[in-house]
């Protein structure tokens, strides 16, 4: 009897830790992360009654932890954001500007590298922030380019694209197609836009430069994790996808972007594939 009763309190208190875990989640679809051989170990110890295994094996279980990036049930933007305030400072308000920032180039964070490096924010106030953030990077140069640096993870990703095919730079200066300084974008910015067009991005009543030009201290390319190209056959895009490369900026066409991840795994991380006058792009829902 006592042993009938010992394994009801026993099953009991796992099913009361197992509730409480879920429970504090907030939310019934997110996965409970768990390590299986303690739960094991736990049960097994339960199946002998003895209070100290008991006591050994099941204290102590991990944290419950949120796993988006397997869970299908929840939306693209569930899934995307759950992502992305891993990696920023702060997860941006909707309607902001920098919200604005991170709905058109905020693709790049479902990279899950851990050799890439991401930004904790969606673009640099100033110079002197851009070239802090890039004094951290180890930079690797594109095979047979005149100056064209990317994160080395993703210039050696391009590196092993480019062996399968050639793929030309849209311009072949690459300080203007691969990373670039806060100076550099700040030019292309001045050649298609101003000041005036600032403010209405930042008051959301313009969007379609975001296509043509980043705002200063917005781009990738600061990042070393974009790079323009002239593509124009399916062998190339294929030999990009492979290695990580995909488009993510809606309408700009010769942009592309490392994502580090394989193709099938983007929806799954909240990105959604948008096709745009037969130019497949991977976007953020937002």
């Amino acid at each position: 009897m006592k042993l009938i009763l010992k394994k009801t309190v026993f099953y009991t208190l796992i099913a009361l830790i197992a509730f409480t875990l879920v429970a504090s989640t907030g939310n019934s679809r997110q996965l409970l992360s768990r390590n299986d051989q303690q739960l094991q170990d736990c049960l097994m110890a339960g199946s002998v009654v003895k209070n100290r295994q008991i006591s050994r094996f099941c204290t102590n279980f991990p944290k419950s932890d949120i796993a988006p990036n397997s869970n299908l049930n929840l939306s693209e933007s569930e899934r995307f954001l759950a992502e992305v305030k891993n990696k920023l400072l702060t997860l941006p308000q909707s309607g902001s500007y920098e919200y604005i920032l991170l709905r058109a180039y905020g693709a790049i964070f479902v990279n899950q590298n851990p050799e890439v490096k991401l930004p904790e924010k969606v673009f640099f106030n100033n110079e002197s922030e851009t070239k802090a953030f890039q004094a951290t990077l180890t930079l690797g140069k594109v095979k047979n380019t005149n100056k064209c640096y990317l994160q080395k993870v993703a210039a050696d990703a391009f590196n092993r694209a480019k062996a399968q095919v050639e793929i030309p730079l849209k311009s072949g200066y690459g300080a203007g197609d691969c990373a670039r300084t806060f100076g550099t974008n700040l030019k292309f910015w001045r050649k298609y836009a101003n000041n005036i067009t600032l403010d209405r991005i930042r008051q959301g009543k313009e969007t379609k430069i975001l296509s043509t030009v980043a705002p200063p201290g917005a781009s990738q390319h600061l990042w070393g994790l974009a790079i323009d190209l002239r593509v124009s056959t399916l062998i190339q895009k294929q030999a990009l996808y492979q290695n990580g490369w995909f488009q993510t900026v809606e309408n700009d066409i010769p942009h592309w972007t490392y994502l580090g991840q394989p193709e099938e795994k983007l929806a799954e991380l909240g990105l959604q594939n948008k096709i745009v006058r037969g130019v497949s792009y991977w976007v953020t829902p937002l």
